[in-house]
């Protein structure tokens, strides 16, 4: 092929223009196959365009709200009002106290009584398992303290020193503390393998209403009708936060949450709040029970949906959404107030019960 020099061509057509003539455009050269055109008649190749396929957005699942329904009732499970009820951490048993001075053990599988505890002189108030579901302790009005064998019926220790009705009580996870708190104002810390006394925490300038270890037992936290929260470290047993509403309501009872870092609270101003301790402030406020009068636990329930559980003033239970603080079921529990209830460690089912004259303790159940 006969290839013309570039630089020759372009002179000869300026020539041509200044003498006034049309420049003839040399032929387009068609490639033959096997050759290559020439490099300044070869145009940049464009990328083709690839079209992006269009995000497929996945709906966010539905929060679906729970259904509990009854499923069981234990009639008259005490003489008098049942103070507390806790299911075992193997989910094997529920345990109630009460104002007669006894424990009561059944079963989860039919609710049949299986165990009494016995040896308070006075009505029981609160009550906790070990953690390997094999102790109980339990607190009264007659200002002991508790530790019974389980398996056995057995009382292995009764632990003295508080000066008036001891209200509540706690054991750390490896059940080798245990916290008492009581109407004397102060929080007591005991050594369980030896049944004595080790701490006296002046906690709370009113009495104290509730006791609590982190999941790892590394900190206690405490409540009282001063409307104080005190979280306190388990090395040296120093209060290291305090926590106060500004409008300072009497705190009736605390829970510190599955993941350890939240405490929930109940205060007799019908608000349940949630508390990020870290920091030191309220984050969430739950409304739309009612408790103005009694001690009334609240739980994290966490086997289906993400739920705070609390009783009411009104013969109710109410169940919350814990993120968005939407009350999800009321149920229509009991004909006095619901003073205690609590979640079963592994399945959707929460126990209540009211005070006198209803005596019985009710069994619920969700799907979800």
């Amino acid at each position: 092929m006969n290839r013309q020099n570039p630089m020759n061509l372009n002179a000869a057509m300026a020539n041509l223009i200044a003498a006034g003539q049309q420049p003839q455009m040399p032929p387009m050269q068609v490639p033959i196959p096997g050759h290559t055109l020439p490099p300044f008649l070869r145009q940049p190749q464009r990328p083709v365009p690839i079209a992006t396929p269009m995000p497929v957005m996945t709906p966010a699942p539905a929060v679906v709200a729970p259904n509990y329904q009854k499923i069981a009732e234990i009639p008259d499970a005490h003489a008098k009002s049942v103070s507390c009820l806790k299911f075992s951490p193997n989910g094997r048993y529920l345990g109630s106290s009460g104002a007669d001075r006894v424990v009561k053990i059944y079963n989860t599988h039919d609710f049949a009584l299986e165990k009494m505890l016995t040896g308070h002189k006075l009505g029981i108030n609160d009550f906790c398992w070990s953690n390997d579901s094999k102790v109980i302790f339990s607190v009264s009005d007659d200002k002991n303290v508790k530790m019974y064998d389980v398996d056995n019926v057995q009382c292995l220790k009764t632990m003295k020193g508080h000066t008036n009705y001891v209200f509540c009580i706690a054991v750390n996870p490896a059940g080798t503390i245990a916290a008492s708190g009581a109407f004397d104002e102060t929080v007591r810390v005991w050594d369980t393998r030896l049944g004595v006394c080790i701490r006296v925490l002046p906690a709370h300038q009113d009495p104290v209403t509730g006791v609590i270890f982190n999941r790892d037992g590394t900190l206690i936290a405490s409540c009282s009708y001063d409307g104080f929260i005190r979280i306190w470290e388990t090395e040296h047993y120093t209060c290291c936060k305090s926590l106060v509403e500004e409008d300072n309501p009497p705190v009736s009872h605390i829970k510190f949450s599955p993941n350890g870092k939240f405490i929930l609270s109940s205060s007799l101003d019908d608000t349940l709040r949630l508390w990020d301790f870290g920091k030191g402030r309220n984050i969430k406020d739950y409304t739309g029970h009612l408790n103005s009068k009694y001690c009334i636990a609240a739980h994290f329930s966490i086997t289906g949906g993400k739920w705070i559980v609390s009783g009411s003033e009104n013969g109710k239970i109410v169940v919350w959404n814990i993120q968005t603080r939407e009350v999800v079921q009321e149920i229509e529990a009991h004909d006095t107030d619901v003073m205690n209830t609590d979640c079963h460690p592994l399945t959707n089912m929460i126990a209540s019960a009211g005070i006198e004259p209803e005596l019985c303790i009710r069994i619920w159940k969700s799907d979800t």
